[in-house]
C-alpha cells in the first residue's frame, strides 16, 4: 500500500513539474504574412502580391496583411490584384497607412477587413489619364461595376429586430460606386457632383473601415486578436523588380517600336547587323517576362515568329504586297497582343474586355509610333544633322560611267536571273544589274533597256517575247 502511494506521489510531482516549467507542447504562434504595397499600383505591385500570396500559402500562414499606402495606378493591375485577394484561400486584411486612393481603394475593398491609420483616406477612384483628366464614360462604367461587384462580394449581414429580419450589405455597393461616379448622391454622406473620398472616421461609420490603428502590431493584436504571433514580410527580389519594369505598358510599346524598326532597317541592308541585334534583343525583353509570368504561351510566341518568317518570305521569295506579307503582319500583331492577355490557350472566357482593349492599344501604339519613327529616321539619313554619317550621299551616277549605261538604252538582251523585280541581265555578253519595269520576268526572257540610273539598267520585256 505504501509503495503504491509513493508511486502516485512521484507521478503527481512529475506532472506538476512538467506543467509549471512549460515543457508541455504549446501550440505554435499564428503566422501573419505581410506584403508591403507602398508604391504606384502597376505590374511590379501585381508581382509583389502574387508572389506574396503564393509564399504565404506555402508557409501555411494563418492570415495575410497588406500594408498599403498608394495614390493609385494601373486599372488592369488593380483588377488582377483584387481578384487574387477575393479568391485567396487565406484571409487577406489591409492596413491603410495614409492613402488608399483610386486603384488602392479597389484593392482595399477586396480585403476581408480594412483597418486605417487615423488621418488616412480611401476613395477617389475615378479613371483618369496621365494629365488627370477623366476618361470617357465607358471606362468609368467599367470601374463602377468593379467597385460595386467587389463590395457585393462580401455579402450581407442578417439583422433581426424583434420579428423583423432585414439584410444589410457589409460594404454598401452604392458607396463604393460613389467613389467613382460623382453623379451619385447619398444622403448625409456625399452630394451629387462630388467624387467620394472617406476619412478614416467616415469610413468607420459607413462600414468601409473595421478599425483605426496606429501600427501593424496594433492591427494584429487589437483587431486580429493574436496576442502572440510570428510576422513574415515578403521581400521582393531584383528579378521581381526587373520583370515589373519590363512589363510596364510604356516600355512594352517602346520595345515593339524597336522590333518593328529593327526589322525594317535590317531588310534595307545586307547581312546581319545592329538592327537585327536590336530587334532580337527587344523581342526577348518583350516576351521573356511575359513567358515567365505565364502570360505568353509557347504557341503565342510561335505565332509571332511565323509572322516574321512570312514577312521575310514575301520580301525575298515572292516580292510584292501579297497574301504572305499581309498574313505575316497580322500574325506578328496577333502574337504581340495575345502575349499580353491572360488567357488559357484558346480559352478567353476569363479575359475581360478592358484587358483585351489595353493589350491592343499597347501594340497598336508601339506599331504606329514605330512606323512613324522609322519613316522619320529614313528621311533624315543622309541629310544634315546627327544621322548624316549613317549613309553614303555621293552621287552614284557620277561614280559610274554614265556614257556606258546611256549607250545601252534601246538595246536588247536576256535575263540572266529571274527579275523580282531586280536581278541580272546580259547585254552584248556583259552582265549588268537590272530592274524590271514590267513586273516579274523569268530567267532567259528577251528584254530591252528603257533607261538607266543608280548604276542599274531598267528593262522591259521585248517584242520578241510577244
Amino acid at each position: 500500500m505504501n509503495r503504491t502511494l509513493v508511486k502516485a506521489t512521484i507521478y503527481c510531482f512529475i506532472a506538476w513539474f512538467v506543467t509549471t516549467t512549460g515543457m508541455t507542447a504549446a501550440p505554435d504562434s499564428p503566422l501573419v504574412y505581410k506584403i508591403d504595397i507602398k508604391k504606384e499600383i502597376d505590374k511590379t505591385s501585381q508581382i509583389y502580391l502574387y508572389k506574396g500570396l503564393t509564399e504565404a500559402q506555402a508557409l501555411g500562414a494563418d492570415a495575410i496583411l497588406l500594408h498599403l499606402n498608394t495614390y493609385g495606378g494601373l486599372l488592369e493591375s488593380a483588377d488582377s490584384m483584387r481578384t487574387a485577394i477575393l479568391y485567396s484561400p487565406i484571409p487577406v486584411y489591409v492596413f491603410v497607412d495614409n492613402n488608399a486612393a483610386s486603384a488602392g481603394a479597389l484593392i482595399s475593398i477586396a480585403c476581408k477587413k480594412i483597418y486605417m491609420r487615423k488621418g488616412a483616406s480611401i476613395g477617389a477612384a475615378t479613371v483618369v489619364i496621365q494629365t488627370g483628366e477623366g476618361m470617357p464614360d465607358k471606362y468609368q462604367s467599367y470601374m463602377r461595376s468593379m467597385m460595386r461587384a467587389t463590395a457585393e462580394a462580401h455579402g450581407k449581414d442578417t439583422l433581426i429586430h424583434g420579428r423583423d429580419t432585414t439584410f444589410e450589405w457589409i460594404r454598401d455597393p452604392k458607396i463604393a460606386e460613389a467613389m467613382v461616379d460623382n453623379r451619385i448622391s447619398i444622403p448625409h454622406l456625399v452630394d451629387s457632383g462630388k467624387t467620394l473620398t472617406l476619412t478614416s472616421e467616415e469610413a468607420l461609420k459607413w462600414g468601409f473601415c473595421d478599425g483605426i490603428a496606429e501600427s501593424v502590431d496594433d492591427v494584429i493584436t487589437k483587431y486580429m486578436q493574436y496576442d502572440t504571433y510570428k510576422l513574415k514580410t515578403y521581400t521582393p527580389s531584383w528579378l521581381d523588380n526587373l520583370k515589373g519594369f519590363l512589363m510596364n505598358p510604356i516600355l512594352q510599346s517602346l520595345l515593339i517600336m524597336i522590333i518593328i524598326g529593327g526589322i525594317y532597317f535590317e531588310l534595307q541592308t545586307p547581312g546581319v547587323g545592329f538592327p537585327s541585334i536590336a530587334a532580337i534583343t527587344a523581342a526577348v525583353l518583350y516576351f521573356a517576362p511575359l513567358y515567365v509570368e505565364g502570360l505568353a504561351a509557347n504557341w503565342e510566341i510561335l505565332v509571332f515568329v511565323i509572322g516574321l518568317l512570312l514577312i521575310v518570305f514575301e520580301l525575298f521569295v515572292i516580292p510584292g504586297l501579297g497574301v504572305a506579307g499581309i498574313a505575316g503582319a497580322l500574325l506578328v500583331i496577333t502574337g504581340l497582343t495575345l502575349a499580353l492577355v491572360n488567357n488559357m490557350n484558346f480559352d478567353f472566357e476569363q479575359v475581360n474586355g478592358f484587358e483585351i482593349g489595353r493589350s491592343i492599344l499597347v501594340v497598336l501604339v508601339g506599331v504606329t509610333v514605330g512606323f512613324g519613327a522609322m519613316l522619320w529616321v529614313s528621311s533624315r539619313i543622309g541629310a544634315k544633322g546627327a544621322l548624316r554619317k549613317l549613309a553614303l550621299v555621293a552621287d552614284l551616277e557620277e561614280a559610274v560611267s554614265s556614257p556606258v549605261l546611256s549607250a545601252l538604252i534601246g538595246k536588247e538582251g536576256k535575263t540572266a536571273t529571274v527579275l523580282r523585280p531586280s536581278g541580272k541581265v546580259i547585254i552584248d555578253g556583259v552582265y549588268y544589274d537590272g530592274v524590271s519595269e514590267s513586273g516579274f520576268i523569268e530567267k532567259g526572257a528577251n528584254v530591252v533597256v528603257v533607261r538607266f540610273g543608280n548604276a542599274q539598267v531598267y528593262v522591259e520585256i521585248s517584242d520578241a517575247n510577244k
